[in-house]
C-alpha cells in the first residue's frame, strides 16, 4: 500500500508466479494488494464527501421537499441521508480494515529484519555501482583507518557492523534510521486501528438488531411513556448520538435517536435538569450565544451534579458528552382572543389560554378545526417599512404560528403578530397564510380604531350580518334609486332591493371574488362593462351606508377622512376573507415565555481507540519524513603500502538532501582515515 525506495512494496510478492498460487493465495494477495486498498480509501473518500455536502439524518419530509419523489427515493434507497450507517459504507469499511490487516501480516516480519539488517553480504561490484560513491587512499594502517571509521560512524548516530572478506578486504556497514520502517508498519496500523473504533461507534449492532426483529423504528407522534420495547434502548455500553429539547424547570431521562423516517428512545443512566436557558442576541435578531445550566441527577451521586454547559463546552459524565446543540420553545402559555370573521362564527370575541405544542379542536358553527400551535417568537427583526433604509431594523415583537386542520387533513398555516405594524402611516393587525411549507406567506392586514383594537373592525363586521340593518339601507338606496322613475310597480321594487341585499351577502360570503364572480357569470358580455360597474358602486354604497349608520365608539376620535380611510381599509380585509381560509382571527395578547435547551447527548466507546489510532499515524508520519534510512558501506582494503578506502550509501528518502549528506559524510571520513589522496 505504500511503496518503499529500493525495496519491495507492502503489496509485493516474489515467491512465486501468481498463477502458482491456490485460490485461496490469489484471495489472500487480492486483500492486500494496494489496487483494492485505494479503491477503497477512495470510495470512503467520495461518500465522506456526499455525507459532508448533504445534511445527515433530517426530517424524511424535508428531503422529500428538496429533492422530489423521484430522487427522495433514488436517494434514500442508496442509504445517502445516512451515509456513515449505511451498509454499504460499513462494509467498505470493514473490508478496508481486513486488507490493511493483510498487508501488515504479510509485510511486518521484512519489514522488522529490514530495519536490523546492515547487510553486510554486498560485493565491491554493487558498491561501485551505486550512485554515492567515493574512493580515496590513506596513509594510515588499515586498523588504524577502521578504528577513526568507526569512532567517526559512531558519533554520527550510525550503528555498524564489521565483516572480513578475506584478501586483506574488511566491509564496513552501517545505518542510521532504522525506525524508519517502524513508519510504514505505523501507518498501515493505524488505519486499521482507526477504522475499528469507526465500526465500534458505528451503528451496526443496531442494524442487526433491526434485521433480526428486536428493534422497531418508531414513526407516531406518541407520549414517551407510550412508546413500546421495542423502540426503546436500554442504557449500555453501545455508541449513539441522541438528542433531546428539555424545557426551563424540567427533567428527562431519555433522548431520542432519528431512524430513517422515525426515531428510537435511547435510555439514560441518569436524569438531566434544565434549571435555566439563556440565549443573547445580535442585532440582527441572531442569536449570538446560548447556554444551559444543569443538573445531572444519579444515585451513585451524593447529591446533583450542577454544571453549565455552551456551545463547544460539554458536559462529559461517565462516558457521555452532553452537548448544547440548539434552542426551542418549551411550550410557552399563550393568551388567545378569538375575532369572529365568518357569521357562522358568531360575533362574540372569545379570550381562552393554551401554550405551544397544544392542540385542541374547535367549533365555529358547522366548521370543525383542529387549532394546532406550533411555535412562539419573542421578537422579529425585520426591516422597517417605514424606512427606505433596508438596513434599518426593528423588532416588531412576539408572534405566533399556528395551522388549523380539517377533518380530512388538509392544513392551512398562519403566522400572526401580536403588536400592531405601521403601514403607510396606519397601524394593522397582521396575519400571514399559506397551503404549504412551499409557498410563500400571503398577508390579511386587519385596520385598528383609534384604540388600537379591533372593536371599531368587529362592528363593521357585525353590522354587515345585521339581516334588518341591511334591508333597511337596501329599501332606502331602492327609494332613492326609483324616485326619478315613473310607474313603479313592487315586483321592482323587490327584485332590485332583493339584489342590494344579495350582493351585500355575495361580499359577506365570498368577497369581492364572489361579487366578481357573480358579474362575469349572470350579465351579457354586451352589458358586463356598464352593470358590472354600477352593481359594484352600489356594493360600495350599501357598505358605506352600513358603515356610518352607527359607528362604533372606537372611531369617535377619527375625523371624516380618516373615518373613510379605516372604511377602505375594512373593506379591503373583508374582501379576502374567503381567500384567508379561516372563520376567525387569533389576537395574541400575552404569554409566559418558556424556552427549551436542545442537547446533545453522544456516547462513543470507540473514541479512545480512534485516539490511539491518531497517535500511531502521527507518529508513524513523522518516522517516515523525518526519519529517512540511510545506509553506507566502506571496503577497506590494503595496496600498494596504502590504505584503499571505497565508501558507497543509499536512503530510501530525500535523495538531494542525500546528496549533501554523503559529500559531507564522506568529507570526514576521508579526513578522520587519513586521506593521503582522492581517486
Amino acid at each position: 500500500m505504500l511503496i518503499t525506495h529500493g525495496l519491495p512494496s507492502m503489496s509485493d510478492d516474489r515467491k512465486l508466479p501468481v498463477s502458482r498460487y491456490t485460490l485461496g493465495q490469489r484471495l489472500f494477495l487480492f486483500l492486500g494488494s494496494m489496487d483494492l486498498a485505494i479503491t477503497l480509501l477512495l470510495t470512503l473518500a467520495v461518500a465522506s464527501v456526499i455525507g459532508t455536502v448533504l445534511q445527515q439524518n433530517q426530517p424524511y419530509t424535508d428531503y422529500i421537499m428538496k429533492f422530489g419523489p423521484f430522487w427522495f427515493e433514488l436517494f434514500e434507497s442508496a442509504g445517502l441521508y445516512d451515509v456513515y450507517s449505511a451498509v454499504w459504507f460499513l462494509s467498505i469499511l470493514t473490508l478496508l480494515v481486513i486488507s490493511t490487516s493483510v498487508c501488515v501480516i504479510r509485510n511486518t516480519p521484512s519489514m522488522l529484519r529490514d530495519m536490523w539488517s546492515l547487510r553486510t553480504h554486498i560485493q565491491e561490484k554493487s558498491l561501485r555501482a551505486m550512485h554515492h560513491s567515493q574512493q580515496w587512499n590513506s596513509a594510515s594502517s588499515v586498523e588504524k583507518s577502521i578504528e577513526n571509521i568507526e569512532t567517526e560512524l559512531s558519533q554520527q548516530g550510525f550503528r555498524l557492523k564489521r565483516i572480513e572478506k578475506g584478501e586483506g578486504k574488511t566491509i564496513i556497514a552501517a545505518m542510521r534510521g532504522g525506525m524508519n520502517r517502524l513508519g510504514y508498519i505505523f501507518t498501515h496500523m493505524a488505519i486499521i486501528v482507526i477504522c475499528l473504533g469507526a465500526l465500534v461507534d458505528s451503528n451496526l449492532p443496531l442494524k442487526f438488531a433491526e434485521w433480526q426483529g428486536n428493534i422497531k423504528i418508531e414513526t407516531r407522534d406518541i407520549p414517551v411513556s407510550e412508546i413500546p420495547l421495542e423502540s426503546r434502548l436500554p442504557a449500555g455500553n453501545h455508541a449513539f448520538r441522541a438528542s433531546v429539547n428539555i424545557p426551563e424547570g424540567r427533567t428527562s431521562n431519555v433522548a431520542f435517536l432519528g431512524m430513517r423516517d422515525g426515531y428510537l428512545v435511547q435510555e439514560l443512566p441518569f436524569t438531566i435538569e434544565v434549571k435555566d436557558f439563556r440565549i443573547e442576541h445580535y442585532a440582527t435578531g441572531q442569536p449570538k450565544s446560548f447556554e444551559t445550566d444543569l443538573l445531572i441527577h444519579d444515585d451513585d451521586l451524593a447529591e446533583p451534579l450542577a454544571s453549565t454547559i455552551a456551545v463547544n463546552h460539554p458536559l462529559f459524565y461517565k462516558g457521555y458528552a452532553i452537548y448544547q446543540a440548539s434552542f426551542s420553545d418549551g411550550g410557552t402559555g399563550l393568551t388567545i382572543d378569538i375575532y369572529p370573521l365568518e357569521k357562522q362564527a358568531g360575533s362574540d370575541v372569545i379570550t381562552f389560554d393554551t401554550k405551544v405544542f397544544e392542540n385542541r379542536q374547535m367549533h365555529w358553527g358547522d366548521k370543525s378545526l383542529r387549532l394546532e400551535i406550533n411555535a412562539f417568537r419573542a421578537f422579529n427583526i425585520n426591516p422597517d417599512p417605514t424606512d427606505d433604509d433596508p438596513d434599518n431594523l426593528r423588532n416588531f415583537g412576539p408572534s405566533i404560528s399556528f395551522k388549523l386542520r380539517t377533518d380530512a387533513g388538509e392544513a392551512r398555516e398562519f403566522f400572526n403578530y401580536m403588536l400592531p405594524i405601521p403601514r403607510n402611516g396606519r397601524e394593522y393587525f397582521l396575519s400571514g397564510v399559506r397551503n404549504s411549507p412551499a409557498e410563500e406567506f400571503g398577508y390579511l392586514y386587519l385596520p385598528l380604531d383609534a384604540e388600537s383594537g379591533l372593536t371599531a373592525f368587529s362592528h363593521f363586521r357585525t353590522q354587515l350580518h345585521n339581516e334588518e340593518l341591511v334591508d333597511a339601507v337596501a329599501h332606502d338606496i331602492m327609494k332613492e334609486t326609483l324616485s326619478a322613475v315613473d310607474d313603479v310597480d313592487e315586483q321592482l321594487e323587490n327584485s332590485l332591493q332583493g339584489s342590494l341585499v344579495g350582493l351585500i351577502n355575495m361580499f359577506v360570503d365570498g368577497g369581492f371574488d364572489e361579487v366578481s364572480r357573480f358579474v362575469e357569470t349572470s350579465i351579457p358580455d354586451d352589458e358586463r362593462d356598464t352593470l358590472g360597474s354600477a352593481y359594484l358602486s352600489m356594493l360600495h354604497e350599501m357598505l358605506a351606508r352600513i358603515y356610518f349608520d352607527e359607528l362604533s365608539d372606537s372611531l369617535a376620535g377619527y375625523d371624516n377622512e380618516r373615518q373613510l380611510v379605516f372604511l377602505q381599509d375594512a373593506v379591503d380585509a373583508m374582501g379576502t376573507f374567503s381567500r384567508y381560509g379561516s372563520p376567525v382571527f387569533l389576537s395574541l395578547t400575552d404569554y409566559d415565555h418558556v424556552e427549551a435547551s436542545g442537547l446533545q447527548i453522544a456516547r462513543f466507546p470507540g473514541k479512545s481507540t480512534v485516539y490511539f489510532g491518531c497517535a500511531l499515524l502521527i507518529a508513524g508520519v513523522f518516522l517516515l519524513f523525518y526519519l529517512p534510512q540511510r545506509r553506507l558501506w566502506l571496503l577497506v582494503s590494503a595496496r600498494g603500502g596504502q590504505t584503499t578506502v571505497l565508501l558507497s550509501g543509499m536512503s530510501n528518502r530525500n535523495p538531494r538532501e542525500f546528496d549533501l549528506f554523503f559529500s559531507q559524510i564522506a568529507n570526514k571520513l576521508e579526513q578522520k582515515s587519513g586521506n593521503s589522496s582522492a581517486i
